[in-house]
């Protein structure tokens, strides 16, 4: 039989104290829910002008604290040869983790983690395309306690991740609340899960229909059985803000980042590893593979050639310098697959080589891609609108004052959309977003699509929820991934308790039940509140 790493076993030990778990000055509020005091805007007018110059002089030319792709990759350090933590993807949770890594270790100089990330500039990652919201409307327990503690994190950020002589973290966040509305045939469901959810300590409220038009007299209700909707906590926020804070955070702790993209893993196997059960291995290294970078940013360069000076090569490990043949093995004792859309296929090579009849199948995390549609409404609901969750399954939220809307839905059974690009089908839209909108808000009849864009979910195609654990065969690789679109709200808390079973061997929310050994044999974990 397959053999997890035991539950209350930590894959590494904590060394050092408790320290400081908030990870910075206490110099956090809570975000605002209601208009601030004339008071309280004349105290903040220093900080805000101070940050609006700070934006400006970021958007000057040539400027040193403007934010430049290219840059990045310039200054990005090369891979280490050796690393304590390898993490596999810089999206949200990947570091997330790694902050929460470093801020429970409480050692400055200890163990050395290191995040690979193959896009500097993010412009597909699917932190950056999501549409920031945050719910606790869920209906497994999980779900529920991941986000009400991801609630609390993002309420008091700068508690732990403001970095010292810089700006407060301000994450935009638009305190609105989720609505989510059922028919006849799904208002069992929803009542269970506001029971459950309220259980947890959620503040959600049933609406009847009469109810529902009192509240927003722009819905139309007439095939609507019953609402809920979240009181407290709920919204959307600025989700390129959170990864940059978490990033920033980390690295000020001593994470190291690495522009690259882990590739594939070398492994030792049970056949030649003392101690190691059949049919499970362990990863030595990983190879990472550095993207291609603009010629007149390589250095350094021959005095003589002007071609970029080779370094030493190793059969080990795979890690492509630009332009150069260059690898260099890159050993490690623990893996994070934090890979978003593709850890599937990341660990799938690592699975590859693992003989006997115990061998897994792929780990069931894919890209599926999500298209997001921006318009305009000068007629649409009023600054008050929640993020809206029809019973078709198309939502919409209001995006800034100026009357636009966002919004889209996960395409029909059999219709997913080819992941090969981020192109857009903009008939999408036309023939299946639009009709079901203006059924629900009349305004919408009228409007005029602005813009859109794709982005990837990492749909875990088993149940449609997170797994985060160790993987079952692969001994020293931790799994991160497949939250199939809660991932960026989930993602303080969900890090945290990667960290903490990592350190420990247990975490302060109960996720045992999202282990990746679920994924094969196990009955799914159906989450029916998946948008």
């Amino acid at each position: 039989m397959l053999r997890a790493v035991p539950r209350g076993r930590a894959l590494w030990t904590r060394r050092g104290g408790p320290g400081n778990r908030s990870g910075g000055a206490n110099l956090g509020r809570p975000l605002r829910t209601a208009a601030p005091r004339h008071s309280d805007i004349f105290r903040e007018l220093g900080p805000r002008l101070s940050h609006l110059g700070q934006t400006l002089k970021g958007q000057l030319p040539e400027s040193e604290g403007a934010w430049n792709p290219l840059r990045s990759l310039q200054h990005s350090p090369p891979p280490p040869e050796q690393a304590d933590v390898v993490v596999a993807g810089g999206g949200v949770l990947g570091w997330s983790f790694a902050y929460w890594l470093k801020t429970l270790e409480n050692r400055r100089y200890g163990m050395r983690v290191v995040v690979v990330e193959r896009d500097p500039t993010y412009s597909q990652a699917s932190t950056v395309l999501s549409v920031g919201g945050i719910r606790q409307q869920f209906s497994l327990p999980e779900n529920i306690r991941l986000s009400l503690q991801s609630a609390t994190f993002l309420r008091t950020i700068n508690e732990h991740l403001w970095v010292p002589n810089e700006p407060l973290i301000d994450l935009q966040f638009q305190p609105s609340g989720y609505l989510f509305l059922a028919s006849e045939r799904g208002a069992a469901t929803l009542e269970a899960g506001v029971k459950l959810q309220r259980e947890e300590g959620a503040k959600v409220v049933l609406l009847s229909p009469s109810q529902l038009k009192a509240k927003f007299p722009w819905i139309n209700t007439e095939d609507v059985a019953v609402a809920s909707y979240g009181l407290e906590n709920e919204g959307w926020f600025d989700p390129w803000s959170l990864l940059n804070a978490f990033r920033r955070k980390a690295t000020s702790l001593g994470v190291y980042s690495c522009v690259g993209e882990v590739t594939s893993f070398v492994t030792d196997t049970a056949d030649n590893t003392p101690g190691m059960a059949q049919g499970c291995g362990r990863v030595k290294y990983v190879n990472v593979s550095v993207p291609q970078r603009p010629r007149v940013l390589l250095s350094p360069r021959c005095s003589t050639t002007g071609e970029p000076t080779p370094n030493p090569v190793s059969s080990m490990s795979q890690v492509r310098l630009p332009n150069s043949l260059e690898q260099q093995p890159v050993s490690c004792a623990i893996v994070v697959a934090a890979a978003g859309a593709w850890t599937g296929k990341l660990l799938d090579s690592a699975t590859a080589g693992l003989q006997g009849s115990l061998a897994l199948s792929p780990l069931p995390i894919e890209p599926r891609k999500r298209y997001v549609y921006v318009w305009h409404c000068p007629d649409g609901p009023g600054l008050e609108t929640p993020f809206l969750i029809d019973t078709s399954g198309a939502y919409f939220r209001r995006e800034g004052i100026a009357g636009n809307y966002l919004g889209s839905m996960s395409p029909p059974e059999g219709r997913e959309p080819d992941t090969a690009n981020l192109e857009v089908d903009h008939d999408f839209f036309q023939e299946e977003v639009w009709p079901r909108l203006a059924h629900r808000v009349p305004a919408f009849q009228s409007l005029k699509v602005k813009s859109a864009w794709a982005g990837y979910y990492d749909y875990n195609t088993f149940d449609q929820n997170g797994v985060l654990g160790p993987h079952p065969q692969l001994q020293n690789v931790f799994v991160l991934g497949g939250f199939s679109g809660h991932g960026l709200q989930q993602a303080p808390a969900a890090g945290k308790a990667a960290a903490e079973l990592l350190l420990d061997g247990s975490a302060s929310i109960d996720v045992s039940r999202l282990a990746p050994g679920r994924l094969w044999g196990s009955e799914p974990l159906l989450e029916a509140a998946i948008v």
